[in-house]
């Protein structure tokens, strides 16, 4: 079960290590933890729902108060004081586009605003109900999460929109096949919303942001089913893809989407290196994009977030000897650390190391082999459970 009022799964916890506690307490002081308000007391807060009956729609509180608001701090401050002043009336889960097309014509008959909803996952708004006379339906995609089509020999695949990154993946990945997509959310985060944000993936620099995967679209809109069919590239005009990509909701509900995959990749490799300052690392890490390798990833912190990095890790035994060791070669409190990624076949990957570490070392840095990278990769979607 998701957490009301928090990040992911309520069955996971990630603890924060205690030298990770003790670092952010030396930081910014000793906490005081304020009491959640609790479910129950909240729901009884619900205002009645302005909705009048539809078969497709639930005005339970509790599902109300489940899509009331996404992952930013005001969103969690509102669901854990108990301050929720604004409520979806209405909550909908669709399982085809029919049924999206009977919810839009729905809202438009009763005057109600319609909130698109994918994984809950914005940090900007998108999904809040706005506070006025008009009734607020909120549309929840995640029923429409299936495979529509693979086609192996175009490399082409067709999803329903609200399927979630991990469920892509699977489908996918079964079949040989990656999207390669992968945003700090994805395990919440839907198809239907990395095209409504223009979304950029952790390894994008490899697989390619998501306009660069998309080949076609539908979205169902006030005025019906709008088809953005997965031509060949065309210098006939403008891209009309270009009205999906990005439109934050604002023409209508993406209900499904075809995409460039590839085949699996034969290997993956995640390294680090540390840099004395961030002027060093910038020009590594402009450089490692001016060369063209087959990098899938190239990932630089500041000195307080790389502080910040090896404090939470929790490589209690390796950090200490680490960090005197760096000092003694001159990287002090101005370091950077800088994670990488290779993707290519094995063959390869040891070529690609090395041209790599060459361009690394020739603007001071250190390489540090794999334990950085792997680290990150092993923690890269559970860092956000820290925040619970």
């Amino acid at each position: 079960m998701r957490r009301w009022n928090g990040w992911g799964d309520e069955a996971i916890e990630y603890p924060l290590p205690e030298p990770a506690l003790h670092f952010l307490q030396t930081r910014l002081g000793p906490a005081q933890t304020p009491e959640d308000a609790r479910l129950s007391s909240v729901l009884e807060m619900a205002p009645n729902s302005r909705l009048p009956v539809h078969g497709l729609v639930t005005t339970d509180a509790l599902e109300r108060l489940r899509h009331a608001r996404g992952q930013s701090l005001p969103d969690w401050i509102q669901l854990r004081a108990g301050m929720i002043d604004s409520w979806p009336d209405g909550v909908a889960y669709p399982s085809n586009r029919e049924q999206v097309r009977l919810l839009l014509d729905f809202a438009q008959e009763i005057g109600a605003r319609l909130i698109p909803y994918g994984g809950g996952t914005s940090v900007v708004g998108h999904i809040n109900p706005l506070r006025g006379q008009a009734p607020v339906l909120t549309v929840d995609m995640s029923r429409m999460n299936r495979l529509l089509d693979l086609d192996p020999r175009s490399h082409l695949a067709t999803f329903e929109a609200g399927v979630h990154g991990p469920q892509l993946e699977s489908q996918l990945q079964e079949r040989g096949f990656t999207l390669g997509h992968y945003p700090q959310s994805w395990e919440y985060s839907t198809l239907g919303g990395w095209i409504a944000t223009r979304s950029s993936g952790q390894q994008s620099l490899y697989y390619g942001r998501i306009e660069q995967m998309l080949v076609g679209a539908e979205l169902e809109t006030p005025s019906g089913r709008l088809v953005l069919p997965p031509y060949p590239a065309s210098a006939a005009g403008p891209d009309l893809r270009h009205l999906a990509l990005g439109s934050e909701g604002r023409l209508g509900l993406i209900t499904q989407a075809t995409l460039r995959v590839r085949p699996l990749p034969a290997q993956e490799a995640f390294l680090g290196a540390f840099f004395r300052d961030w002027e060093g690392g910038m020009e590594a890490a402009r450089n490692l994009a001016q060369e063209k390798l087959r990098l899938s990833m190239v990932r630089l912190s500041d000195p307080e977030e790389t502080e910040t990095t090896l404090a939470l890790s929790g490589h209690t035994r390796l950090l200490g000897p680490l960090l005197r060791a760096l000092r003694l070669l001159g990287y002090g409190p101005q370091r950077c650390l800088l994670i990488y990624g290779i993707t290519t076949s094995p063959p390869d990957v040891s070529r690609v190391q090395r041209r790599a570490a060459e361009i690394l070392r020739a603007c001071g840095g250190l390489p540090v082999g794999s334990w950085p990278g792997r680290t990150w990769a092993r923690s890269r979607f559970k860092a956000p459970y820290l925040r619970n």
